[in-house]
């Protein structure tokens, strides 16, 4: 996505194998992710020559719990067994680290990993694992 961020108002669009390149990402595991981009109206592709990607909004209005449900819906669904007698407690707890997950993920647009890309992939992998509650503080302090 931040890549089709940066071309985008290019006359052009991104071929796959361009963007599997410059992501090191395999090309057959990227046109899946594509794909589920583009069923989310997130990704506009063209076939043929001219053919390609390109984000289908601008960048500051698609952020990444979009992109995170595109990709994984059920990312954000934290369904525990509520058997035992902490099972209550943990479900509840687990329900609320999604929501917040998801409220944080929100708050951060493809625009802001373009502002902020060298740290952008630490913070995600950080705010994933609960040590930043915050986004928009990130946000601020970049």
């Amino acid at each position: 996505m931040a890549q089709l961020a940066k071309r985008r108002g290019s006359p052009q669009l991104t071929r796959l194998d361009d963007l599997a390149q410059t992501e090191v990402v395999s090309a057959n595991f990227l046109v899946q992710i594509l794909a589920d981009l583009r069923h989310a109206g997130l990704v506009v592709s063209r076939r043929g020559k001219d053919g390609g990607y390109e984000l289908a909004k601008e960048p500051s209005a698609i952020t990444l719990s979009e992109i995170i449900e595109a990709i994984d819906p059920g990312m954000f669904d934290f369904v525990m067994s509520r058997e035992g007698e902490s099972g209550p407690t943990v479900a509840k707890v687990w329900m609320e680290v999604g929501k917040n997950m998801h409220s944080e993920l929100n708050k951060v647009t493809v625009e802001d990993m373009m502002q902020h890309q060298a740290g952008v992939m630490f913070y995600i992998w950080f705010l994933l694992l609960g040590g930043i509650h915050n986004a928009t503080a990130w946000k601020k302090n970049w």
